[in-house]
């Protein structure tokens, strides 16, 4: 499916499936349905629209100029509805952040789930617009160790959650992995990490997040304590 075919009842039949699959897999472990963020980079501000109009309210950029220009279109869009001009949707960062970069994620965003380094959190907390909420943040953690992967090791993770919560214009809200795709018990070792990061930051009292799963494993995830998958495939199609 790609924005020359774009076909608004299968993009929505594909969103409805992946909804009902977060939620089943969220019922076998007791849980109520975690948060589906639909991961739109690549796919046009009108397949945004439709799916917000439609309910889904959490959207997953990882190219800031793209997300810039996307998030002014998508706006546009839904004013143009009654339907639309009222559902509120939530912006997610989940690229990597360059320094040059963080003012722009400071002012377009709901969320950042790729905080890997204290001066990246800093920036952020200074170039945050006065009058907005307070910036969600999670830390992207290299769980696995790779080489080719961002995020903080998990021996640095207990230093980087002091003193990104110290921030006043920045919200701790959990962790974010990609694991390897060798396979590896990487959502079980995150849930440890998170559970320790709470047990030793008690003072954290939205500390509610774990950002793992994505189209091919989210419900191994959600098994093991996601709270959030980050959904691009399975909803929209192969990426262009």
């Amino acid at each position: 499916m790609t924005e020359n075919n774009f076909s608004s009842e299968q993009l929505l039949q594909y969103w409805q499936d992946v909804k009902q699959a977060v939620a089943t897999a969220s019922a076998a472990v007791n849980r109520d349905p975690v948060t589906l963020l639909a991961v739109s980079k690549t796919k046009p501000a009108q397949m945004v629209a439709t799916l917000a109009t439609a309910g889904q309210q959490h959207f997953g950029e990882n190219y800031l100029q793209e997300a810039v220009d996307k998030i002014a279109q998508v706006k546009q869009l839904l004013a143009q509805t009654t339907e639309g001009a009222r559902q509120n949707v939530v912006w997610h960062y989940i690229g990597h952040i360059q320094r040059n970069k963080t003012r722009d994620i400071a002012q377009v965003f709901d969320w950042v789930h790729t905080i890997e380094r204290d001066i990246i959190a800093k920036r952020l907390n200074d170039q945050r617009p006065e009058g907005l909420p307070k910036l969600n943040v999670l830390i992207q953690v290299n769980i696995d160790q790779e080489e080719s992967k961002s995020g903080c090791l998990p021996q640095e993770l207990d230093s980087l959650v002091a003193s990104v919560k110290g921030y006043d214009n920045l919200c701790l809200r959990g962790l974010m992995i990609i694991p390897s795709k060798e396979g590896s018990d990487a959502f079980e070792r995150t849930k440890q990490l998170f559970d320790q990061m709470q047990q030793a930051h008690p003072e954290l009292t939205q500390w509610d997040t774990l950002s793992m799963g994505m189209s091919a494993d989210m419900t191994e995830a959600i098994a093991h304590g996601s709270t959030m998958v980050r959904v691009g495939s399975a909803i929209f199609g192969a990426r262009e």
